[in-house]
């Protein structure tokens, strides 16, 4: 199971209107906290959009800062895999932040949910 936060469907929609996906397969769905687990996490006081990384080939993230901070506790960086291209996979997104790094964009305000999925 992964466990985390889910965007609201409000908030999904108002940022996909903001910032347009690159790649046809929208995800804008979730902030990963970890793939081992079956217990929601506590909610989060502050979470922002601050930046984007996209690879130009197909795969699109949106940096978050979680109650101010961008480092998940292992080591990454949280984020919401945006788009992607067809071929590509959700968990590319952490490879192409590590690889090419990211953007800082005009912050936008997440609304989200703990959960478990």
């Amino acid at each position: 199971m992964t466990i985390g936060w889910k965007l609201t469907r409000e908030c999904r929609d108002t940022l996909l209107e903001q910032l347009p996906p690159a790649y046809a397969r929208v995800v804008a769905d979730h902030v990963t906290l970890s793939i081992v687990g079956d217990t929601s996490p506590p909610p989060v006081e502050e979470a922002r959009i601050v930046g984007r990384a996209d690879d130009g080939a197909g795969v699109e993230a949106m940096v978050v800062a979680v109650n101010g901070s961008t480092a998940r506790p292992d080591g990454k960086v949280w984020h919401v895999t945006w788009s992607l291209a067809a071929d590509r996979t959700p968990r590319e997104s952490n490879d192409i932040i590590a690889d090419f790094g990211w953007t800082s964009i005009a912050e936008c305000t997440l609304v989200l949910e703990p959960a478990v999925w």
